[in-house]
């Protein structure tokens, strides 16, 4: 055997010692993550879908004028709504960056370091085989292979150097810094030089076995750096091992990294966005068994509690920071923070997990077996001190912390940055040695209850989230076991839940009043509103069955909104009808404050009219009414040909068939307010938009954060019935917001949105801008009135 089969016998045994070594680390991190994944209950799978729900993933309204040019749709009526752009399928976000290239910037970054990198691939098992076999694959052996991997490689380190620009120079708010969030800039930097010293070093040491120059233009001039700096063809051949070795050691010391760090969503973000696709249950809770009697506790008390598929949530975030940019209690000075609520519990997760499992969460275990840390310690990597160096055993607690707010509750700016770092300040890790993470409570320890209680339920974090993540569900089974274990709540959201039991409605004003808003309609358009019941005395269905809601019966402002809707409904010559005093709460509230049971009461009891009267076709002008009743009712029982439409969607059905002609001039300059529960939950954006265009003298103008995008009014979650506490109010910023762009009138099609808009004007003492519903406005149109 010559000295170069030995040479190259032990080079084998060397790669196969240390590349055995790596995979299995690997392999171990990655099974432990699916052990801590598998604490949670039910399986991976998704719950079945109830009748009528489209598997595609994707919310898509009711709107069959919008699909359907107004001819009546077959089956169930779930079709998406024209003007609605889904992200598209698992493999259109995976493989084309749609949710990233929202931001262009950075998503272009990501789409050059997401390919670059599969194409470096290729180049670095050439690299490594030539190094260890003496001669390339087939593939690498043409020159325009060569030219390939330089440009990519060069391509793939300007995107770093640009990565480390916007989050170290720049500064964008939503990144955070440190040394620990840039590490996978230096792996993948340091994978891109070692691969071009390795072909500079070669082409100096044997220059008869590598592509031209033509072909290899940037290890030539690299070649021809190191030869003008004394480099031999001798020196170049322990250049070459040199650098093949440390390209391999990088790269594998990657691959051990990767699934023990946020980069773990380089696996986890593909399987989580495929079973969220075919789970196909965006913005609609579970329902919780309430008569399950093997049941310990409802909603979720600890982190195993979740769903398995909610624990993969943690495990894909990438910490992109896009969630929480667009939160609207992260913007005005709350403490909760939609990434920071994934990535405390994902660590809370892994600590307790191990501890659990009694297998230590990072490999390999002696290089964090004393004073290290942990390669991702997500949160409180801000400036690196010693509170991450830490002994063995420690895990993580929320401390005290609340954002500094300065600009008062009136504030016209938004800000997450009060909230990165109150987040960053309270997320630390204990000093105690053999600490105990299972002892650590998930609510008080991990997700503070000012958090929880902060959320409106808009979904701008999981529309923006590039990975698939589901963060309302999470707060809202942690509100579960807050009022259907321990009975906490904020006192005004008590009262309110109080109010519904007894009364039926959150003011607590009398049951028996519900229906006095027909009598009120009567007195003040002279229209006669007929019940469901008197229809069926008659041996008659109406068309159409408006259900009023609370707002709508209650509400001296909202029944101004519904009495035009009649008034257009009646110039259409719909024939409609209402419930009455048999109509009941729709329960939206409750069960988005964590009241389970009043929900299923409320909703069960609808159901039970619905059913009894055989009504099919309800228009509402509540949108969280229209989503409770179009995307959950169905899960207790209502029949899956009811038809829940949008009053904006039915206005708009009824401009197209001719039946409604907008005519007389309104001239007013309109900034409209897109609802969370018609635009993010359903997917309706363009119905009330086709009104306010159809109507003469309107002018159109959309606000900096409008369509899916738009900022939520503050209402939703039930905080229509909290007070906000901390920082400015969500309905101010989103006024402020849309007076940047000028209106005389800020348009809405929510009872909610429109009582969040009128108190951010007074609030703001704007006089001149009004809040008008949609209906409103386009009664002044056509029945000319203002």
């Amino acid at each position: 055997m010559t000295d170069e089969m030995v040479i190259r016998t032990v080079k084998w045994l060397l790669f196969a010692a240390v590349s055995g070594t790596a995979i299995g680390w690997f392999v171990q991190a990655v099974v432990r993550r699916v052990a801590y994944m598998r604490l949670g209950r039910g399986s991976f799978r998704p719950p079945p879908l109830p009748a009528g729900q489209d598997p595609a993933g994707e919310p898509f309204s009711d709107n069959r004028m919008e699909s359907s040019g107004g001819k009546k749709a077959k089956g169930n009526n779930r079709t998406k709504p024209a003007g609605f752009t889904p992200d598209g399928s698992a493999g259109g976000q995976i493989f084309g960056h749609r949710k990233l290239l929202r931001d262009i910037r950075s998503g272009v970054m990501h789409l050059l370091l997401f390919y670059g990198f599969i194409v470096l691939q290729f180049g670095a098992l050439d690299l490594i085989w030539k190094g260890l076999a003496g001669y390339s694959l087939p593939y690498a052996r043409f020159g325009w292979f060569s030219y390939m991997q330089e440009l990519t490689v060069a391509v793939v380190f300007v995107a770093v150097l640009y990565a480390v620009f916007r989050r170290y120079i720049e500064r964008i708010e939503r990144l955070k810094r440190g040394w620990k969030p840039g590490i996978v800039s230096l792996f993948i930097g340091g994978i891109c030089v070692t691969v071009l010293l390795t072909l500079a070093f070669e082409r100096i040491a044997e220059p008869a076995s590598v592509p031209g120059e033509a072909y290899a233009p940037i290890s030539s001039a690299a070649a021809d750096l190191l030869q003008s700096i004394g480099v031999t063809p001798g020196t170049a051949e322990s250049g070459y091992e040199s650098a093949w070795w440390m390209h391999l050691f990088v790269l594998l010391a990657f691959l051990v990294y990767v699934p023990q760090s946020k980069h773990f969503h380089l696996f986890t973000a593909p399987v989580n966005l495929w079973l969220r696709q075919k789970g196909g249950r965006i913005g609609r809770l579970e329902p919780v068994d309430l008569e399950d009697e093997t049941a310990e506790s409802f909603g979720v008390g600890r982190i195993e509690d979740f769903r398995r598929k909610q624990l993969l949530d943690l495990y894909a975030c990438v910490e992109c920071g896009r969630c929480t940019n667009v939160c609207p209690a992260s913007n005005t000075g709350k403490l909760l923070s939609p990434m920071h609520l994934i990535v405390k519990m994902r660590d809370h997760l892994t600590e307790k997990g191990a501890a659990v499992t009694k297998q230590n969460a990072y490999v390999p275990a002696w290089v964090w077996a004393s004073g290290g840390t942990s390669p991702d310690t997500s949160v409180s990597d801000g400036e690196q001190s010693g509170r991450d160096r830490l002994p063995a055993g420690s895990f993580h607690v929320m401390g005290a912390s609340v954002p500094i707010w300065s600009g008062g509750r009136s504030a016209a700016d938004t800000s997450i940055a009060p909230t990165m770092e109150a987040q960053a300040e309270a997320w630390q890790r204990t000093g105690t040695p053999g600490g105990d993470a299972t002892e650590v409570v998930l609510i008080g320890g991990v997700m503070t209850e000012s958090e929880l209680w902060s959320c409106t339920t808009c979904r701008n974090c999981e529309d923006q989230c590039p990975v698939g993540n589901e963060h309302v569900d999470k707060i809202i089974d942690m509100r579960r076991h807050l009022v259907l274990m321990e009975g906490r709540l904020p006192s005004e959201g008590q009262r309110a839940m109080q109010n519904i039991e007894r009364q039926g409605n959150p003011w607590g004003l009398p049951r028996a009043d519900r229906a006095a808003w027909m009598e009120a309609c009567a007195e003040q358009t002279g229209i006669t509103v007929e019940t469901v019941q008197s229809f069926e005395q008659r041996g008659e269905r109406p068309e159409w069955v408006v259900w009023a809601g609370s707002m709508g019966a209650y509400d001296v402002r909202s029944r101004k909104v519904l009495f035009a809707f009649i008034r257009l409904l009646d110039a259409a010559g719909v024939r409609f009808a209402a419930l009455g005093s048999e109509e009941r709460n729709s329960g939206d509230t409750p069960r988005r404050l964590g009241n389970e049971l009043l929900f299923q009461e409320l909703c069960k009891e609808n159901i039970e009219t619905l059913e009894r009267y055989g009504i099919r076709r309800i228009v509402t002008a509540c949108p969280h009414t229209f989503h409770a009743m179009r995307n959950e009712y169905p899960d207790f029982g209502l029949h899956q040909d009811t038809e829940i439409v949008h009053h904006t969607e039915l206005l708009a059905r009824l401009l197209d068939e001719g039946k409604l002609v907008p005519s007389h001039s309104v001239s007013e300059r309109t900034a409209y307010h897109d609802s969370c529960y018609m635009g993010r939950y359903n997917g309706a954006y363009e119905a009330p938009r086709r009104i306010l265009r159809a109507i003469p003298g309107m002018e159109l103008t959309e606000m900096e954060r409008s369509g899916r995008n738009a900022m939520c009014c503050g209402a939703g979650g039930g905080m229509m019935w909290m007070e906000e506490r901390a920082g400015a109010r969500v309905n101010v910023a989103r006024v402020t917001q849309a007076l940047a762009v000028q209106p005389t009138v800020i348009g809405s099609g929510c009872p909610y949105c429109l009582t969040m808009m009128e108190d951010g004007l007074r609030q703001l003492e704007r006089e001149g801008v009004a809040a008008r519903d949609v209906a409103e406005l386009l009664a002044a149109s056509v029945l000319g009135e203002t």
